[in-house]
């Protein structure tokens, strides 16, 4: 059993007692679902690693695949700094290749590796690009440079301080310049403010593919509190514009952290898949409308979601919130989009 956070973490606590008052019968237990977000770590009060995301994708869920998105998770102790994030590919690899034998399920865990180099480096990170694709093999797939920020403290993560802006600082676009010829993507995570920056990205760099994590962070705690009707607005407009890049990939989740403000963890009882279905409803449905399926895959971002409800639940609940789509889209949904993204076989 994993060790979870605790209050005095920016994430939700896991309970797996309150969790586990929650039983659902699996919907469309055979249909194949590539999860092209998780995390693994290992941290004080907070242990999630290979064993761990094995049980819950053992749940009842036909995990076909995963790919693992940067955490800071084991990074190298010594060396150069812009090297260090090597040894979270380094650890990633490793669990992947446990899992390619074959000898813990037929899923592929860690199929797709997404890890961090710090792009504000300019034409240098080509380097720790080219060393982050030695570290991974063939599964190395993409960046994830973090950029979320708001000007509420409140909702600022401590461990990824970033200046506002971040997105069209030039030499943070001089080492975005360097994925695209290196076949490399990249993953962004901000709040909903911040979108039309991505999309300003986005135009400008066509040739780089661009995955909006978390259906771009719609915030509604600290100065966003009581306005969810005027916060979707503003992010459906933002969502709307960013839809018209084609290179813009987004996925559909991520909405159990604590700035999404949806307060599912305040609940005596953890949500039924029924009820995350009603709350996620609007988002998921105007990204489909705008994007596409083709353009939109489902994700399980755990452990961080995994504070207001169990990995079984929430892919019920996607399902849930798939059923009027055709066969062709439910496969786009729940594996195809991300396998093409992330390039998996």
């Amino acid at each position: 059993m994993s060790r979870a956070a605790t209050t005095d973490s920016p994430y939700l606590p896991v309970r797996d007692d309150w969790l586990a008052r929650r039983s659902e019968t699996i919907l469309e237990p055979d249909l194949p679902i590539v999860d092209p977000h998780h995390h693994l770590w290992d941290r004080p009060r907070w242990r999630y690693m290979f064993e761990d995301l094995l049980a819950d994708m053992n749940s009842g869920h036909k995990i076909v695949a995963t790919v693992f998105l940067q955490c800071r998770a084991f990074y190298r102790a010594q060396g150069r700094e812009e090297m260090k994030p090597l040894g979270e590919t380094e650890f990633v690899n490793g669990v992947a290749a446990m899992s390619a034998s074959g000898r813990y399920g037929a899923a592929r865990v860690c199929a797709g590796i997404v890890g961090h180099a710090d792009l504000r480096l300019g034409p240098r990170v080509e380097e720790v690009l080219a060393a982050h694709i030695r570290a991974g093999g063939e599964r190395f797939r993409g960046i994830r440079h973090i950029t979320a920020w708001d000007a509420d403290p409140a909702l600022l993560n401590p461990a990824y301080p970033v200046p506002p802006g971040l997105l069209g600082d030039a030499a943070f676009r001089e080492g975005f310049a360097r994925l695209a010829p290196l076949g490399l993507s990249f993953d962004a995570w901000l709040y909903h403010p911040q979108i039309g920056e991505l999309t300003a990205l986005a135009r400008a760099f066509p040739e780089t593919r661009i995955i909006l994590n978390h259906v771009g962070g719609p915030l509604g705690i600290g100065a966003y509190a009581g306005q969810r009707e005027e916060v979707f607005g503003h992010w459906r407009a933002a969502i709307r514009d960013l839809a018209t890049a084609p290179n813009v990939f987004v996925k559909l989740g991520g909405m159990g952290m604590r700035i999404n403000g949806f307060g599912f963890n305040e609940q005596a009882e953890p949500p039924s898949s029924e009820h995350l279905a009603a709350a996620w409803r609007p988002y998921v449905e105007t990204c489909i409308e705008r994007f596409g399926a083709g353009h939109c895959m489902f994700e399980s971002n755990f452990p961080v979601d995994k504070g207001s409800y169990s990995y079984a639940v929430g892919w019920n609940a996607f399902k849930r919130l798939a059923a009027n789509a055709s066969a062709t889209e439910k496969a786009a949904l729940f594996s195809g989009t991300a396998s093409q993204v992330y390039r998996l076989d």
